[in-house]
């Protein structure tokens, strides 16, 4: 695998005055009253409280720089308008979020959800509505397209499950040497199943070997016993797929029982209180599969870095910040070529996306709408993420 270092400008504000500057459209007799008038009415579509609550909120925060952005010039004289509703982190309510959010709100288009599950919760919705939803990090392949046939309404900004897994794989034995492995998964989390299958099959396809595969459940708080039997295989090296909540707790609890080879998530593990669960000494030896990385030396990703933290009071963006912020312009961008605020040709210039360049990569969208782009693998090394190498698709 190549490193790659993305070139091109950052285009913040850039984007905003050139390209989102040209949209000559208008709200026409056909254009949703979402488009009409002085806004354009984006439906957001989040886990801002329950489970997986700092993904959402994370999201909503990149997403609302863009959007203070792109308004400071606007789209042909008209201002984004974000509304929101809170999910609670269940499909229950994203399947209602999307309602409201289409039907009483008429929006123009919906962003989110952050999860693969609350994001499939509203395809049925999106598409009976023709409303674009564009999920920034639901990496599930069935979120686009499903039973050989496209969700043509959905869209995302993430890279997808089986390219993590890869990814994660070709790590674990080109720069670990790993020879042997074992995997434990969460049994009811299809994200953790969909990384797992494409580690395993690359793992082995690479000469390696799995030696145990666990599984457990979201919300168990003790994994002793399993990492007991995990330990007693011997791996060179553990595939946890998960979200942070559980990864936090099971790295945790394995150096507690001396099980001290590398571990390696997907970016399910990004998020600060993943280092609160863990505790940082726990997660030395320990890498993740991600997005992007704040340390990464590229001019644009160090230009989105400084405009966050100057919103944000110094803090640093994780990968769902950037995830949130890049879905802003990519709607943007579909918005102003579209040259229109009508829904439907926004999704047609969804699908024609090409070589745009966001912090998380240079992108072109494929035939089942997921982006081509790169991934970034994350070291962490005494309660820090450190940016270890950008990983091209081939």
């Amino acid at each position: 695998m190549k490193k790659k270092k993305l070139a091109g400008a950052f285009l913040s504000l850039t984007l905003a005055a050139g390209v989102l500057a040209g949209c000559s459209g208008g709200s026409g007799s056909s254009e949703k009253s979402s488009g009409e008038g002085e806004t354009i009415k984006i439906g957001v579509n989040l886990e801002l409280s329950g489970g997986v609550a700092s993904y959402g909120q994370s999201i909503a925060e990149g997403l609302e720089l863009a959007t203070a952005e792109i308004n400071k010039e606007g789209i042909d004289g008209k201002k984004i308008k974000l509304i929101k509703v809170d999910n609670k982190s269940e499909a229950s309510e994203a399947t209602s979020g999307a309602i409201k959010l289409t039907s009483q709100d008429q929006v123009t288009a919906i962003v989110g959800a952050a999860t693969s599950t609350n994001t499939i919760a509203q395809v049925q919705i999106a598409q009976d509505n023709k409303v674009p939803v564009i999920s920034p990090s639901g990496t599930s392949p069935e979120i686009t397209y499903k039973d050989d046939k496209l969700n043509d309404y959905i869209f995302r900004t993430s890279f997808i499950d089986p390219f993590q897994g890869t990814v994660a794989a070709n790590f674990a034995t080109s720069e670990v040497k790993a020879k042997s492995a074992a995997i434990y998964i969460d049994s009811a989390s299809d994200y953790s199943k969909g990384l797992a299958a494409a580690f395993k099959e690359q793992f082995i396809a690479n000469g390696g070997k799995i030696v145990r595969e666990e599984a457990y459940i979201a919300k168990d708080t003790d994994f002793r016993s399993t990492l007991t039997r995990l330990k007693s295989a011997k791996p060179d090296f553990i595939f946890l797929p998960g979200y942070y909540e559980e990864a936090g707790l099971i790295v945790k609890q394995a150096r507690e029982t001396g099980l001290d080879v590398p571990f390696m998530g997907g970016d399910g593990w990004d998020s600060p209180k993943l280092i609160e669960i863990a505790g940082a000494k726990a997660l030395n030896n320990t890498f993740i599969t991600n997005h992007y990385s704040s340390g990464d030396p590229d001019e644009k990703i160090q230009n989105f870095v400084s405009a966050f933290k100057a919103k944000y009071k110094d803090k640093s963006p994780d990968a769902f910040n950037a995830l949130g912020y890049d879905t802003g312009y990519y709607l943007a961008d579909a918005i102003k070529r579209a040259g229109s605020t009508d829904s439907e040709k926004i999704k047609d210039a969804l699908e024609k996306t090409k070589d745009l360049e966001l912090v998380t990569g240079t992108f072109t969208l494929d035939e089942k709408h997921n982006p081509i782009k790169s991934a970034t693998i994350l070291e962490f090394k005494d309660g820090k993420q450190v940016f270890n190498t950008k990983i091209n698709p081939e």
